[in-house]
């Protein structure tokens, strides 16, 4: 009956657009989320671990709604800061013509910035993702030793804690000041203080 021909399945209609609509949001997310650590990184470090969750999403730019889509609590949050400041170590260790001092540099970078990555990159961290981070920085600082060199993985490690003891200051550039004297003291060489971060997705 009445033979008018059925019109198109708008369900089965292909819409190119859905996917790069997808890969944006998916950009905007990862943008939001790499914003929300860095601001964690430094909120942590002026104000301490216990510092409003809200004054990290406002020095990210983004609703608390979006830090909690991130992150479910303070402590998921914290982690994700201390499991990127490995990362970008590990990024500067796989940079080519890498070297223990270059490495050293990013290092001290974080732990004038981060409250929580001193107290976890101790030689002997309490916890299981204490032992998991420092495990994962030593492993860089094994293969970025020359050979021959005097001091051992563990020995530079040690040093990395002595250092992170005596880091202190109001300012980053005070607690740098700091740090590189430690340092020069322990006879060691650091190349340039700095971030590792990933390359901008744009």
């Amino acid at each position: 009956m009445g033979g008018g021909r059925a019109g198109p399945d708008r369900g089965s209609v292909p819409r190119p657009w859905a996917g790069r609509r997808d890969t944006a949001g998916r950009r905007v997310a990862a943008r939001n989320r790499a914003a929300l650590i860095a601001a964690a990184r430094e909120v942590f470090a002026e104000q301490g671990l216990n510092a409003p969750l809200s004054a990290v999403a406002r020095r990210a730019g983004v609703g608390q709604g979006s830090l909690y889509r991130h992150f479910a609590d303070r402590f998921a949050l914290a982690s994700a800061v201390l499991d990127e400041n490995v990362r970008q170590i590990e990024r500067a260790g796989a940079e080519p013509g890498a070297s223990l001092k270059g490495v050293l540099g990013v290092v001290t970078w974080h732990l004038t910035r981060s409250t929580a990555f001193v107290d976890l990159l101790r030689v002997r961290g309490d916890g299981e993702q204490a032992r998991a981070l420092s495990g994962r920085v030593r492993s860089v600082l094994a293969r970025c030793l020359p050979a021959g060199h005097r001091l051992s993985a563990d020995d530079v490690m040690l040093a990395v804690a002595m250092v992170s003891g005596a880091v202190a200051g109001p300012t980053p550039a005070e607690r740098e000041r700091v740090a590189l004297a430690a340092w020069q003291l322990l006879g060691v060489e650091v190349g340039p203080l700095r971030p590792c971060e990933a390359v901008a997705d744009v």
